[in-house]
């Protein structure tokens, strides 16, 4: 535990304000690239604390540790629903997200911090570069929050 009274974790509203701070003093799209970026580097340091890098699991296997690290016996950080592929995609379905939380319907906010991370785990456990974009919004009609992946070539 890092704090022995309060404990590990603060509250969404204390790092979306974060994120407002930032946007006011960086700009929405250099604040998206850092929360990416930093989604990716905790994202890798997951995939090793959970010991996923070098192993032959199935994708569904990782993912699925993946979600348990992440989702509510976790970090809180979202829920990971599914994942599927599609030829040479992979789609993760999410909800509960922490970027998407407390955002009114239609709101242009995507996930930045949260693709990120999922972003990182996948590159370390597959050994591959990854491009990943946040392709469908719970906030505009989706079902889930979803984020693509495709192998850079």
């Amino acid at each position: 535990m890092l704090r022995p009274i309060l404990g590990d974790f603060s509250s969404i509203i204390c790092f979306k304000a974060a994120i407002s701070g930032m946007e006011e003093a960086l700009g929405e799209k250099a604040t998206a690239i850092a929360l990416t970026s930093a989604g990716r580097s905790r994202g890798k340091q997951l995939a090793e604390e959970l010991g996923l890098i070098g192993t032959n699991l199935a994708l569904e296997d990782v993912v699925y540790k993946l979600g348990l690290a992440l989702g509510k016996d976790g970090t809180c950080l979202c829920i990971i629903n599914k994942v599927e592929t599609e030829s040479d995609v992979i789609k993760i379905y999410t909800s509960e997200t922490l970027c998407s939380a407390g955002e009114s319907p239609g709101s242009p906010r995507k996930c930045t911090y949260t693709l990120g991370a999922v972003w990182g785990a996948l590159e370390q456990v597959l050994g591959k570069r990854l491009l990943g974009k946040h392709t469908e919004s719970i906030l505009r009609g989706g079902s889930h929050d979803v984020f693509e992946f495709t192998q850079l070539k």
